[in-house]
């Protein structure tokens, strides 16, 4: 097991920003990480595993302990059931590139997952944030998911009834945070074609380009173009996708709203609450394609849910930006955002 010490964070984050973790290690088996953990219990050291980075923002006061990168490949298909193989578990290494997972189940017809195309990170990672994009989330086919139990030192299955999914969360991100470490999912899709209803937004695409046969490939299609229309590739620009959570409020506040902001989109999501688009907020204030200069942190001209770093040389200057924007528009609209990317340690 290679450990090294004194490891710059800005190369595991998407957003290029970060202090030092005093040690960082790769894991590319289950082995490797009970080895990794074990070697921290010993030096009394905490533990942080990670994925891409894409999702992360560092402090710029490091981790004085040992961050895991996991790096654990594993793909199998296994048709169940007596409906001639139409239903099919696909077993997932929680290091394996989402979204070449999409890519290869697409590939193989199968449906479930065709709208969670071009989401950066790790599998692993999917399920912790319930990640979720253009009407599908990764609850919707999530079987379970294995992890190392930090706290038994075991390999443990937890079905999907007992990770605590919800919007944009899960128990690991909330009460079990830091607990489990995440090496497999096993979702259930399905092979044949998507069914319409689709999102508004792939709705539309669909037809303004006259596509009428709609197969996982089609679906995955028009959402990579959609994405790849309003969205910077991290690869290329530093940002780690989406800042905020689209607010889900009580139908009494959004009335509220509605009232000054007839214009305001909304989504009912049950039990007397609504959906709100943040994105919107940040433009109506306007705040889209904004260009702090001073902080070296911008909001992206085609999604001002997405900060770009364009020019900052610490994590503080990001976290500025973020509060100035949430006063913004906490001021203009008593709604109070939430951020989507975890801040570690």
């Amino acid at each position: 097991m290679e450990i090294l010490e004194n490891a710059s964070l800005e190369d595991y984050s998407t957003m290029r920003l970060g202090g030092r973790a005093a040690y960082l290690t790769k894991v590319a088996d289950r082995e490797r990480l009970k080895e990794a953990t074990t070697w921290a219990k010993q030096r009394q050291l905490p533990v942080i595993m990670i994925g891409s980075g894409s999702n992360t923002i560092w402090k710029d006061s490091g981790f004085n302990g040992l961050v895991i990168c996991n790096r654990i490949l594993y793909y199998q298909e296994e048709p169940i059931g007596g409906d001639a193989n139409k239903t099919v578990l696909v077993k997932v290494g929680a290091g394996e590139n989402w979204d070449k997972v999409v890519e290869r189940t697409v590939s193989r017809g199968l449906s479930g997952i065709e709208s969670l195309s071009l989401i950066p990170g790790t599998a692993g990672a999917t399920p912790v944030q319930n990640v979720g994009a253009y009407g599908q989330e990764i609850r919707d086919t999530l079987v379970s998911v294995e992890a190392y139990d930090n706290e038994s030192g075991e390999i443990v299955i937890i079905n999907k009834e007992d990770c605590g999914l919800s919007y944009r969360t899960s128990r690991f991100k909330t009460v079990d945070r830091g607990r489990f470490y995440i090496t497999m999912i096993t979702l259930q899709l399905r092979r044949g074609d998507p069914v319409q209803p689709f999102y508004p937004a792939v709705q539309n695409y669909l037809a303004d380009h006259g596509i009428v046969n709609f197969t996982p490939q089609t679906i995955r299609d028009a959402v990579i173009a959609i994405r790849q229309a309003k969205l910077p590739d991290p690869v290329l620009v530093p940002n780690c996708g989406s800042f905020f959570a689209n607010p889900i409020i009580e139908e009494t506040e959004y009335t509220r709203l509605q009232v000054a902001h007839p214009n305001l989109p909304n989504w009912p999501v049950g039990n007397g609450r609504v959906k709100i688009p943040a994105a919107w907020l940040i433009e109506e204030v306007g705040l889209k394609d904004f260009h702090d200069r001073e902080m070296g942190v911008a909001t992206w001209a085609n999604q001002p849910l997405v900060f770009i770093n364009r020019g900052a040389k610490a994590s503080q200057q990001l976290l500025t930006f973020r509060d100035r924007i949430m006063h913004v528009v906490n001021i203009r609209f008593g709604v109070l955002l939430e951020q989507e990317p975890e801040l570690l340690p």
